[in-house]
C-alpha cells in the first residue's frame, strides 16, 4: 500500500533511445497511473518532484545522452529540486554497478526487466491484469507493440543480448488482445516491434510464426494499418511476404537492417549472409510483391573497413535502390565480440563515410519521389505543422520515413484520419500533395 505522501509527489516518467523503450515506458505509467499515481510522460511542466529515466546503452551517443540526462536530474536533486531519481533501462542494466559508484545521487537502479522491483520500491503494487495495456505517449492514432523480447543473434557489434537477455516470444494469442486494446483507444497503426522479428515464435512454437500472427491481427476490427520493423535477414522466411500479400491490412513495408554489403566486413560482423545471398533475397522479395517499400540501415566504420570495402558498400546501396535507409557510425561496446578487433577507423572518417552514403541515398529517394507526382495515395494525417498537415502513405514509418505535406490554407484534415492526397511535387524526402477526399 502507498503511504499518504503518495498523493502530494508527482511523477515525470523521461524516455530516451527506441520504440521499444518507449512501450516500456508506457506500460510503467499504466501501471503507476492504475495505483492512483500523478504520473506524466515527457512532461514540460517541471513540477514533478519524482523523475524516473528510462535509459538506452545501445551505442556512445545514446550512452552519453543517457549519463548527461541522469547527471542533470542529479543536480537538481542536489539542488532540493526534486525529492527521488530513479533510472531503469538498458544503461541501468549494463552498467548499474559502475553508475552506482559515479553517481549515487540516484535513489535506486534498475535493469530492462526488473519493473515489479520498481514497482516495489515505490510502494506500488504491479497488477497482473493490466498485462497488455499501456497508456500511450504517441499521437492516439498509431502504437508501437512489442512482440518479443531480447535477441540470440550474435552480431558482433551488438550489446543488445547483454541488455534484453534471450529472446522470449509473446504468445499470438497475448499480441492480439494487445492490439485489441490499442484499436480500442483509437489505435489505427501498430507497428510490430522486436529485436529481430522472423526469430518470432520459435522459442514456443518450435517454428517461425511471424506469418501466422499477421493473419490474426489481421481479422482485428479498428487496426487498418500493420507495419514491421527489423526483420533479420539471414534465412528470411519469405511465408512474411506472402502475409504482406495477402493481408490487406498489412503494409507493403519491411525494415529490414543489412547493416553492410561487403562480404569481409559481413563475416566480421558475425551476420551470417553474404551479398550475393542479401541481393538475391531482395529479388526475390521484390519479385514476390514488386509495391513492397524496403527500409533498411547501414553500419559503417567497422573495425577494419576499408575504402574498398566502403565502396562496395556503396555500390551495393546504389544497385540495390532501396526506399528507404538510415546510416549509423560503428560505436566501439565493451564486452561485444567486435571490441576484440582494433577500432581503427576514425571519428572524421565514420562521418564522411556516413554522408556519403547518405547522399546516394538522398539521390535514390529524390528520383523514386518524382516518379509518385501525379498519383493518388492513401495517406494518415499525423498532425498539423505550421501551415501544413502532415502524414505518411503506407510506405512510411513514423519519424524516420518520408512525409507528406498538405497546405493547410487549401485543405482541412483531421489528426489520425484517412485521406487519398494525390502528389504535385515532390523533394529529396518529403511528397506535397493535394486532398482528394477524406476516408
Amino acid at each position: 500500500m502507498k503511504t499518504k505522501k503518495h498523493t502530494q509527489d508527482k511523477y515525470n516518467v523521461i524516455t530516451l533511445g527506441c520504440s521499444k523503450n518507449l512501450v516500456d515506458s508506457e506500460v510503467l505509467v499504466s501501471q503507476l497511473k492504475h495505483n492512483d499515481f500523478d504520473v506524466e510522460h515527457q512532461s514540460e511542466k517541471k513540477d514533478a518532484n519524482i523523475i524516473i529515466i528510462n535509459t538506452c546503452g545501445f551505442i556512445d551517443r545514446a550512452k552519453e545522452e543517457s549519463i548527461q540526462t541522469i547527471l542533470s536530474y542529479a543536480a537538481q536533486k542536489e539542488k532540493g529540486r526534486i525529492d527521488k531519481l530513479y533510472v531503469t533501462g538498458c544503461l541501468s542494466q549494463r552498467y548499474k554497478d559502475d553508475l552506482e559508484t559515479e553517481i549515487p545521487q540516484v535513489d535506486a537502479y534498475f535493469g530492462t526487466l526488473e519493473l515489479p522491483q520498481l514497482l516495489q520500491k515505490l510502494e506500488a503494487d504491479y497488477k497482473h491484469e493490466l498485462v497488455g495495456e499501456r497508456v500511450l505517449t504517441t499521437p492516439q492514432h498509431y502504437a508501437y507493440l512489442k512482440v518479443s523480447e531480447g535477441c540470440n543473434r550474435t552480431c558482433s557489434f551488438c550489446a543488445i543480448p547483454i541488455m534484453r537477455g534471450k529472446h522470449i516470444s509473446k504468445t499470438i494469442e497475448e499480441v492480439v488482445t494487445e492490439a485489441k486494446n490499442l484499436a480500442k483507444q483509437g489505435v489505427k497503426e501498430i507497428m510490430l516491434i522486436a529485436q529481430e522479428l522472423t526469430y518470432y515464435g520459435l522459442d514456443i512454437y518450435k517454428e517461425r510464426a511471424l506469418s501466422k500472427l499477421l493473419y490474426a491481427l489481421n481479422e482485428i476490427d479498428g487496426i487498418e494499418w500493420i507495419r514491421l520493423h527489423y526483420a533479420y535477414p539471414s534465412k528470411f522466411p519469405m511465408d512474411i511476404i506472402d502475409a504482406l500479400r495477402d493481408c490487406d491490412k498489412v503494409c507493403n513495408y519491411i525494415d529490414l537492417p543489412l547493416q553492410h554489403a561487403n562480404n569481409a566486413v559481413l563475416d566480421k560482423m558475425k551476420r551470417q549472409i553474404t551479398q550475393e545471398e542479401t541481393r538475391q533475397l531482395i529479388q526475390d522479395i521484390r519479385a514476390k510483391l514488386p509495391e513492397i517499400a524496403i527500409r533498411t540501415t547501414m553500419l559503417v566504420g567497422f573495425p577494419g573497413e576499408t575504402e574498398a570495402d566502403f565502396n562496395d558498400l556503396c555500390d551495393f546501396v546504389q544497385e540495390m535502390q532501396f526506399e528507404r535507409l538510415g546510416v549509423f557510425q560503428y560505436s566501439h561496446e565493451d564486452d561485444t565480440a567486435a571490441f576484440e578487433l582494433e577500432d581503427d577507423v576514425d571519428a572524421a572518417t565514420k562521418e564522411e563515410r556516413a554522408g556519403i552514403l547518405m547522399q546516394i541515398q538522398q539521390e535514390i529517394s529524390f528520383q523514386k519521389n518524382e516518379a509518385k507526382i501525379g498519383k493518388i495515395f492513401k495517406v494518415l494525417i499525423d498532425r498539423k505543422e505550421g501551415q501544413y498537415f502532415v502524414g505518411r502513405t503506407e510506405y512510411d514509418s513514423p519519424e524516420v520515413d518520408n512525409e507528406v505535406l498538405i497546405d493547410a490554407k487549401k485543405y482541412f484534415c483531421r489528426i489520425g484520419d484517412f485521406c487519398q492526397v494525390k502528389i504535385t511535387d515532390a523533394t529529396d524526402f518529403d511528397l506535397y500533395g493535394e486532398l482528394v477526399n477524406n476516408l
